[in-house]
């Protein structure tokens, strides 16, 4: 889910605006249509919403939504969805697919679950290329003893394998390393070519550093690169998130900002969305572009620090502030559509709720420029 979570900052959801930063230059992502679900859509039988996840299904023109319900209002699932140009009505749900458990059936919701049962929080998830299966990944639930996961999962749902991660990302009983609760993997995004897969976490690992606050980054994000075909690790580089960028309207009161999805441009270089969120003043939306090849590879690094390593170098995309959104809200979903007539890529992004009715399932969909 995240840490966006609206209360009182969803009453400024309409107007919020995020403060000025460094011009991407000429415009990178133009807005070409807005659209919204209504709040706890009912889906065969499934309250839609937490829409964490999106990808694109050439195959079937559909999109696949993840939600991150931890099978509290129905057992982990993802939608698919129709939204054809030019955009007109909201997307169209087809069907619901529950994620299953390696035994089979589906996973117990967190409340009822026995001690030793892991409960996915599910955030992001992809098709795989080549194969029709699909990558999601599972924030973990540091509070219970389980890390961040990832699985692969059959079109249907079946559960094919669940990828074995190194040790950083285990939880620490004495809470002094390892992955906060509610900031593991947040983004997932495969290569072009099918060989690897990347898994960004949300903020630090705790032994990295502090999350970030107003007036400071917070420790790296470590973005790790998996091998689909063995299965292993074997690449890892540091990025920063900027400073919070909003000031609650409360002092003191909630505020954060991290990652909340990636996506590949081509084999090496990625888009990086920071996702903020402060209390009464509402969200903001940054998309950085990073080279995955220069900066340091920190997989055997234990403890990151300034003198150990070099971190992604971020290129500024577009703050979504400007785009001409009606609201800036808990976006955590971002995928490539169907080409556009004149060649262009299409980026479509989603929002997720939080299944709160003071927050929105927002559908937009961009023309996207690359740089020269």
């Amino acid at each position: 889910m995240g840490a966006a979570f609206a209360g009182l900052g969803a009453l400024a959801l309409g107007g919020c605006q995020s403060p000025a930063v460094p011009s991407p230059g000429p415009g990178r992502l133009r807005r070409l249509a807005e659209a919204h679900w209504p709040h706890r859509l009912n889906i065969q039988g499934t309250t839609a919403g937490g829409l964490s996840g999106i990808d694109y299904d050439a195959q079937r023109s559909e999109y696949l939504l993840l939600s991150d319900d931890r099978s509290d209002l129905a057992p982990a699932r993802f939608y698919a969805a129709r939204w054809p140009s030019p955009w007109a009505q909201p997307p169209e749900p087809m069907d619901v697919v529950q994620l299953q458990r390696a035994e089979g059936g589906p996973w117990p919701e967190r409340r009822g679950a026995e001690p030793g049962t892991p409960v996915p929080d599910p955030e992001s998830l992809r098709l795989r290329p080549g194969t029709g299966t699909l990558l999601w990944v599972s924030e973990g639930d540091v509070g219970r003893g389980f890390g961040p996961a990832l699985y692969e999962s059959a079109r249907d749902g079946r559960l094919l394998r669940e990828f074995t991660l190194p040790p950083m990302f285990n939880p620490d009983p004495a809470h002094r390393r390892g992955p906060r609760d509610n900031l593991g993997f947040e983004g997932l995004a495969p290569t072009p070519d099918g060989r690897h897969a990347w898994l960004a976490m949300e903020n630090a690992l705790l032994q990295d550093g502090p999350v970030p606050t107003m007036g400071e980054v917070g420790g790296p994000c470590r973005l790790t690169r998996v091998d689909l075909e063995t299965g292993r690790a074997t690449r890892q580089i540091a990025y920063v998130p900027d400073a919070i960028p909003l000031r609650p309207l409360i002092p003191g009161s909630h505020a954060d900002n991290g990652i909340s999805e990636i996506l590949m441009l081509d084999t090496d270089r990625m888009l990086v969305l920071e996702r903020a969120y402060a209390t009464g003043a509402g969200n903001s939306l940054r998309l950085y572009e990073i080279d995955t090849r220069d900066a340091t590879d920190v997989l055997n690094i234990d403890m990151l620090a300034a003198s150990n390593h070099r971190p992604a170098q971020k290129t500024l995309v577009a703050d979504f502030a400007s785009l001409g959104l009606s609201r800036l809200d808990n976006t955590e979903g971002m995928c490539w559509g169907p080409t556009l007539p004149g060649g262009q890529r299409l980026l479509v992004v989603v929002s997720d709720d939080n299944f709160n009715p003071l927050q929105t399932t927002q559908f937009a969909a961009f023309e996207y420029t690359d740089r020269p």
